[in-house]
């Protein structure tokens, strides 16, 4: 397949600039304080990219398109056009929506998908090349997002990707290490090794120039041709050709189907505050609106940040929140029950009903927490990207996406230049398996045509909130939330909040404390390295089952309001940019 060549604009050319991307990259900032717009996300190209977006006018989904679509050429772990994820977007007026372009299943997906002849999880099916694959929705979503909001043109926003792609940048030591970690597999695909590896086994060095000729020509046609390009006609029929000879089940009928989901947000209030949250398909909103409506009762004003007593509480909310995620969450489109279980898991009688299992000084055992029978797919990938985004007139973005796995399914698209996720396995892959690894085969979210799979991304935003006469009133954006991380998503953002709103730290120490995280299964509270060994001995003397992470936990780009200022917080746990546009 061919493609026209791409003429930069001077539009391009001017956002360019201001990326330094000719030589080096100038040194990254991990704080900013602005009464203007700011932009937080993993990569200085991404965040410089979307500040000046927002320099010339654009509104924070118009910085949040250029965003998405940059950090697809420079954060190939994460940052994608062959992925999808969710997007909540709040006006400063309080309307708010969720974009949901998750990933769905092919029409051939099943109960048997991921099985071998023995009806045993195939390993290699499950996690690596195209048979892993969902349905990309990050196009699509972005898109639908611009639609309703967008005020610069949709190819301006879109052809400094282009151009980061076709001209090149320069490599960090970050890639080059993700791409040394996940050699063995990422290694295994010819067209992978083509785009970041030499002579097939050396990864790109920082310092090098990492140009993508065959992905600058997937951005050019989007940004030219706009973005049902993706999904129908000789890009899309191209596409699925590719994918046919990379062992995937994608048909044309399954990318001319994709449709993305407008939601409304969940909202629900906690001590003066509203919190817009992601619905089902994600669990994240459920999850951290049932975790904090269970801390509420339990006098969470008295714990101290970080204290053994006060981990144990929280760790014993996240096991219950946990459970009933397994229980009862998936695709509300495809299992109707899902809608009316999370609601009823938001309730106070719920709730406290959980509290009561609750031991201030003992940690609980998740088995006996489960109902009977119910133990008898692997769990979510870790390599999600976040970021966010305010503009001077107050108009906020969470955005969070993903290819799952890091590097996804470690195949890239032979002659179009992106990784495919392998987002499908984080369907309950093997139907009613649910062990005490972590592997959860639950009904609400088993494999289908078209489905959803269940996420734990949490894009979150905080506002102050009143009541009165019995009538909540939501009043101004105070922060936006997310993080990267899997199935820690969920309580990285739920910590983040809790240090900022309950325990009150300010807002770089709130991003910086060290975080812990339990997921009912493995009936074990896992820690960050920071965590001092004095409070996991008081943890392990409650009950708990201990281990100490060789890798810390999320990565929660963070804006939250100070005065008449926003503060940008990148998470230094992974590095990033957080990028002012006064």
């Amino acid at each position: 397949m061919t493609f026209p060549y791409f003429v930069m604009s001077a539009a391009c050319a001017c956002l360019l600039s201001l990326t330094g991307c000719a030589t080096t990259q100038a040194p990254s900032q991990h704080v900013v304080r602005t009464t203007g717009g700011v932009v937080v996300s993993v990569d200085r190209y991404a965040s410089d990219i979307g500040a000046a977006v927002l320099r010339r006018g654009g509104h924070a989904v118009d910085a949040a398109v250029a965003v998405g679509f940059a950090l697809a050429v420079t954060w190939p772990e994460a940052g994608n056009v062959g992925g999808g994820g969710f997007m909540l977007v709040r006006e400063a007026t309080g309307e708010a929506i969720f974009v949901d372009y998750r990933e769905t299943a092919p029409a051939a997906a099943g109960p048997t998908y991921f099985l071998d002849a023995a009806g045993r999880v195939d390993p290699q099916r499950v996690r690596l090349g195209g048979w892993s694959a969902g349905i990309p929705g990050t196009v699509a979503g972005l898109a639908a997002a611009h639609a309703r909001y967008g005020r610069l043109p949709w190819k301006s926003l879109v052809e400094p990707a282009v151009a980061l792609a076709r001209d090149g940048f320069i490599v960090d030591d970050r890639l080059t290490a993700g791409l040394a970690a996940q050699l063995p597999e990422l290694t295994q695909f010819q067209a992978t090794r083509d785009v970041f590896f030499h002579g097939g086994k050396t990864p790109v060095a920082p310092g090098e120039r990492l140009s993508q000729a065959d992905l600058a020509r997937v951005l050019e046609t989007v940004a030219k041709d706009g973005p049902r390009a993706f999904y129908e006609g000789p890009l899309a029929s191209g596409m699925v050709e590719a994918m046919k000879a990379a062992g995937g089940s994608w048909t044309a009928a399954d990318l001319a189907a994709y449709r993305v989901v407008i939601r409304q947000p969940l909202r629900f209030t906690f001590r003066g505050l509203s919190l817009l949250a992601a619905p089902p398909p994600s669990s994240s909103g459920v999850a951290i609106g049932e975790m904090l409506a269970i801390l509420d009762g339990l006098a969470p004003e008295s714990l101290t940040a970080g204290a053994p007593q006060t981990l144990h509480l929280l760790a014993e909310t996240m096991r219950r929140a946990f459970l009933d995620r397994a229980l009862h969450l998936g695709d509300p489109d495809h299992v109707p029950a899902v809608t009316t279980d999370a609601a009823r898991l938001l309730t106070p009688a719920h709730a406290a009903e959980r509290r009561t299992s609750i031991d201030r000084g003992r940690a609980s055992r998740s088995a006996a927490l489960a109902p009977p029978g119910l133990l008898s797919a692997p769990a979510e990938g870790s390599d999600t990207t976040h970021f966010s985004v305010v503009d001077a007139a107050g108009n906020a973005v969470a955005n969070t996406y993903t290819i799952e796995e890091s590097f996804g399914s470690k195949a890239v698209l032979p002659g179009y230049g992106f990784l495919l996720n392998n987002e499908l396995h984080d369907f309950n892959v093997k139907p009613g398996h649910t062990d005490r690894s972590g592997a959860v085969g639950t009904a609400p979210n088993q494999v289908a045509p078209g489905k959803r799979p269940l996420s734990s991304m949490a894009p979150l935003m905080v506002e102050r909130a009143t009541t009165e006469a019995g009538v909540t009133r939501h009043g101004e954006l105070v922060a936006v939330l997310g993080s990267p991380g899997g199935r820690t998503i969920i309580n990285t953002v739920f910590q983040v909040f809790l240090n900022l709103f309950v325990f009150k730290l300010a807002p770089e120490a709130a991003v910086a404390a060290p975080r812990v995280h339990h997921q009912w299964m493995p009936d074990r509270l896992f820690v960050e390295r920071e965590v001092p060994t004095a409070t996991i001995e008081a943890l392990l003397g409650m009950g708990h089952s201990v281990e100490r992470l060789p890798r810390n936990l999320g990565h929660a780009n963070t804006i939250v309001r100070e005065g008449d200022r926003w503060v940008g917080i990148v998470d230094a746990r992974r590095g990033g940019h957080a990028a002012a546009a006064p």
